[in-house]
């Protein structure tokens, strides 16, 4: 049984870890603190916000809902991809739907996974907009425009993983799901 002294280094840990996933979305989002600030008529002060990011405060449950609504997330991608994974499955056993497994073929870590960017761009909802952004900023490095797909390296698999909140090895899968991913 872990005494309070030994829970704090955790909690610490923790803190870190939404904080930076804080931090990487509102940076995604392309907005400041100062911004996020006014846009949320001070809901979240910029102060606290930053805190909230450096892991130097920690953010409740309620107001990390609220966070995740104001830049139209589901709250899940603001947790940590360990806690992704018990939420996910939380979230299945309440509806009564299975999780999904991973396609057989991404049972090992997919080497390179080719984006169509048609039909990422046709469709709407907050997983396509960080996949645009990101997959922008990656034609943008290597100034490669072509306009109707991309492969994504085996680097930046974990980001968007991370990013779309389910393991590296089920990315794939989940961009079957959106219909976005060129087999």
């Amino acid at each position: 049984m872990l005494n309070a002294a030994d829970q704090e280094p955790e909690r610490f840990t923790k803190a870190l870890a939404i904080g930076s996933r804080l931090r990487a979305m509102r940076h995604l989002t392309g907005l400041s603190l100062v911004a996020v600030e006014a846009m949320s008529d001070q809901e979240f002060r910029a102060s606290v916000l930053s805190s909230y990011e450096r892991g130097e405060r920690a953010i409740s449950v309620t107001r990390l809902q609220r966070l995740a609504k104001f830049y139209n997330i589901p709250v899940y991608l603001l947790l940590p991809p360990e806690d992704v994974s018990r939420f996910r499955w939380a979230e299945t056993e309440d509806t009564g739907a299975s999780p999904a497994s991973p396609h057989p073929a991404l049972l090992g870590s997919p080497e390179k996974i080719t984006i169509d960017l048609v039909k990422l761009l046709a469709g709407v909802g907050p997983e396509r907009e960080l996949l645009r952004r990101f997959l922008n900023a990656i034609q943008v490095q290597r100034q490669d425009f072509n306009g109707r797909m991309m492969t994504i390296r085996t680097r930046d698999v974990s980001v968007i993983a991370c990013m779309l909140g389910v393991t590296p090895d089920a990315m794939g899968h989940r961009l079957d799901d959106l219909g976005l991913r060129v087999v």
